[in-house]
């Protein structure tokens, strides 16, 4: 209902006065220092005499400290009228390290009347914090080829005070090999690099153990420190080197196969695969003599490997070679001489007489690999021998004897490449003489591969996330599948499983390379348009016949912020103003305007919130940040403007964020006759002849005229013509024309709107409905409430009219919403 305009004028008056006596109960900000940690009971200043009050108006105005913190660290003396220490204050507690600068902030209020005075209570750094390193031990593994310069990042210490009192440099305990290199950062933080001065030799020294000190720069300065170990890693610089260089050692003759004949221990100065050696045979080793003896060659162990006559021969030389394991190897030699001391005794003996080194893994039982023979000097007993394989492992072999002193080694178990690919098969021949006698030999079977493994993918399902507006040809993940099969039998083929979606091939939207699988995206893709596709892959080997296996994939499409805020409330024409008029009497609180934005992306990218980019008067007007809302915070005073210019801007939660901005100007005007109800939308009686809307009027019966008689001869062509025919293009032309025309007349009628505003409320991501509002005269309204649902549109929007007080326009404008 509306107002006298004596009731305004007086509620406006009483207003401004209370308006005016709450402006002065804060005055002024009382700023002081002092350090950190001082002792409770220590005086601040005398708040008295600062602020120019009289010491009995503390104990009858009541004054009080509030301080803006949760712990009370200070308080007053009413009866002298001192701000001194409560709690101590520790800086550090209250305020970041990182800031310089630390302030307290409190009020003392009086009442009667009342009267607040801002005090900042400045609180200075002192030092009482010493350096602290995130890690007391640092250990660092350097090579001893490492070359003298190279530098090395510490762990730097860290001081919670600042300014002078934090870190100033750092020390490093006296090394001959070490130095350390102090640099500045940007903001002043002090790092520290360990510098190898020198070359450094394990075997001189494998461990360092250094001392960092961080001291910082107050006084007395305070000091942390930490332990550097740096462990020095080996390299291959030093050969391996035997006792002695030559060896004599005595064997009797007819010693068994594998005597123990001596041990070699060489030397290697390095560590680890820098000494760990491999013992060979030099060419200065004859073969008969390589015959006589084994040679281990990791443990370095000489034995008996054949019959030691010593009628043929009286000694042998054996010459040695130890070699380290290195990357660049090197090597040690030594010579053995092996006197033979006579004895009279046989060993007995084991010949292959056909072999094969090669079967295929589907060989079926029974099949011949080798024909052994074997046989011994000696008689009788002595003379008797009996053939055995190796036992150290289960062998899918058996022997069988075919006649005397021969025997064939047939397949016994089913035999897998892949499980064992090579066999050493060792022939184990023994006398029944005592002390026994024996030999051995030993052979080497290779499996040859058959195609008899699928490829082996590592997972059943891969989920693959793109993100949206990728580049067409980018590589989304490798698909590797495994066959452990050979040759051929492994080589894999990787296609697509064709799939139609929405008759669309999945080899049109993705690519995979056959020869390692790697899969691409031949599209960019929309996530408002194409979320997920689930298809399978399939990997193929290239033996005979081919087995295949196959994989399912998910491709997951994410959503990227591509799309900017939109909008659509108050809606005006590309790069137009929105005019707003509102009474110079309203109230504070009054809703100017609500701005309206959406975004077709999704979840976090699609939330808007609102600021206020411009403003003409920032304590006149106030936005709610989430719903749009421009409401005024104050009554409008003779001072301010008629006009105000406010630019908002619509920003979405995307990273980087997009945004929109709406242009609003707002014009005060004295008096606002025409009501409008907050709930009502029945139309009012308004008057139609106006000069603006008489001139509407005429503008459209014209346009409506040509269109009419366009309409006319297009259909008189039609009928003298039978054959249909394109229209001409000045046809085209004067209908574009007439369009524009039409949609010119629309949006050219500027009105200024009174402030009723469209509440939005979020449906769903599908579609939005928007409001649009039309000619508000002298006499009344009309609100036309269209819902659209534009195509690809991401929101639905509803909007429902509401009032906040008495209005007046003086012309109507016409809003229009385009949607792309």
């Amino acid at each position: 209902m509306a107002l006298s305009i004596a009731t305004v004028w007086t509620r406006c008056v009483t207003v401004l006065f209370v308006f005016s006596a709450m402006w002065g109960i804060a005055l002024s900000i009382n700023r002081y220092s002092i350090p950190e940690e001082m002792q409770e009971g220590s005086v601040v200043a005398n708040l008295a005499t600062d602020l120019g009050l009289d010491l009995r108006t503390l104990i009858t105005r009541k004054a009080k400290l509030d301080i803006i913190h949760r712990n009370k660290y200070l308080d007053i003396n009413k009866e002298t009228g001192d701000l001194f220490i409560l709690e101590k204050i520790d800086r550090e507690y209250i305020c970041s390290s990182k800031t310089t600068s630390c302030f307290l902030k409190m009020d003392v209020i009086f009442e009667n009347p009342i009267r607040i005075f801002n005090i900042e209570l400045e609180i200075m750094d002192i030092n009482d914090n010493a350096p602290v390193f995130r890690r007391e031990t640092m250990h660092l593994d350097i090579s001893e080829s490492t070359a003298a310069g190279e530098r090395f990042s510490l762990t730097n210490a860290v001081d919670a005070d600042v300014g002078a009192n934090s870190i100033k440099t750092y020390y490093l305990s006296e090394s001959k090999s070490f130095t350390i290199d102090i640099q500045t950062g940007s903001d002043g933080s002090k790092y520290v690099d360990l510098v190898l001065n020198s070359n450094l030799d394990r075997e001189e020294q494998a461990v360092h153990h250094l001392i960092l000190t961080a001291v910082d720069g107050g006084v007395p300065a305070r000091s942390g420190t930490a332990s550097i170990i740096v462990r020095v890693l080996d390299i291959n610089d030093n050969a391996p080197f035997f006792n002695q260089p030559i060896y004599a050692i005595n064997v009797t003759e007819n010693s068994p196969i594998g005597t123990l004949v001596m041990t070699l221990n060489a030397t290697d100065l390095d560590e680890g695969t820098n000494a760990e050696m491999i013992y060979s045979y030099t060419l200065y080793t004859s073969e008969k003599t390589q015959e006589k003896f084994s040679l281990n060659s990791n443990t370095g162990e000489i034995k008996v490997k054949d019959v030691i006559d010593f009628e043929e021969s009286h000694s042998f030389d054996i010459y040695i070679q130890a070699r380290d394991q290195g990357s660049n190897s090197l090597s040690g030699d030594c010579k053995i001489m092996v006197f033979i001391t006579d004895l009279n005794d046989n060993y007995p003996e084991v010949t292959i007489k056909s072999f094969k080194s090669t079967l295929k893994e589907d060989v079926a039982i029974g099949t011949l690999i080798a024909v052994i023979s074997i046989s011994d000097r000696d008689s009788g007993d002595n003379g008797e021998v009996e053939l055995t394989l190796n036992q150290q492992t289960s062998l899918p072999f058996v022997l069988n004897k075919s006649s005397e002193d021969y025997f064939a080694l047939h397949v016994s178990e089913p035999l897998d490449r892949e499980t064992i690919p090579r066999y050493e098969i060792t022939f184990i021949v023994t006398d029944k003489g005592t002390p026994r006698l024996s030999d051995n030999e030993t052979i080497t079977l290779e499996i040859l591969d058959v195609n008899d493994n699928s490829p082996i993918f590592p997972q059943s399902f891969y989920t693959i996330h793109v993100v949206e507006n990728n580049v067409p040809g980018a590589l989304l993940t490798s698909l590797s599948a495994f066959d452990p099969d050979l040759h051929e039998n492994q080589y894999l083929v990787y296609f697509i499983m064709e799939k139609e979606i929405i008759n669309t091939s999945m080899s049109m939207l993705f690519s995979i390379n056959p020869e390692n699988g790697n899969l691409y995206a031949l599209k960019t893709f929309d996530f408002e348009r194409e979320r997920e596709f689930l298809f399978h892959i399939e990997a193929r080997d290239s033996g005979v016949p081919p087995l295949n296996s196959n994989v399912t994939v998910h491709i997951i499409i994410l959503d990227q912020n591509d799309n900017t805020p939109l909008i659509v409330s108050p809606w005006r024409a590309q790069g137009s103003v929105i005019e707003e008029v509102i009474p110079r009497s309203t109230e504070k609180g009054f809703l100017v305007a609500k701005v309206i934005a959406i975004d077709a992306d999704s979840l976090q990218n699609s939330r808007v919130t609102y600021q206020l980019l411009q403003i003409s008067d920032s304590s006149l007007f106030s936005l709610d940040q989430y719903n749009g809302e421009i409401r005024t915070t104050r009554m409008f005073s003779y001072r301010d403007p008629r006009h105000q210019r406010l630019v908002v801007v619509a920003k979405d939660n995307g990273d980087p964020a997009l945004s929109a901005t709406v242009t609003i100007k707002i014009s005060t005007v004295e008096h606002m006759v025409t009501p409008f109800s907050e709930t009502t939308e029945v139309p009012l009686e308004y008057d139609l002849f106006t000069d603006l809307n008489l001139y509407l009027v005429i503008g459209l019966g014209s346009v409506s005229f040509l269109l009419l008689i366009t309409i006319l001869v297009v259909i008189v062509l039609k009928c003298q013509k039978p054959k249909p025919m394109k229209m001409p293009p000045a046809m085209n032309m004067n209908l574009n024309s007439l369009n524009r025309n039409s949609v010119i007349s629309r949006n050219s009628i500027i009105s200024q709107r009174s402030s009723t505003i469209a509440d939005s409320t979020l449906i769903s991501s599908d579609a939005y409905w928007y409001s649009l509002f039309l000619a508000e005269t002298r006499k009344g309204k009309v609100v036309v409430r269209q819902p659209i649902v534009p195509k690809g549109a991401g929101y639905f929007v509803s909007s429902i009219p509401r009032s906040t007080g008495p209005t007046e326009t003086s012309d109507s404008r016409a809003s229009t919403l385009q949607v792309q």
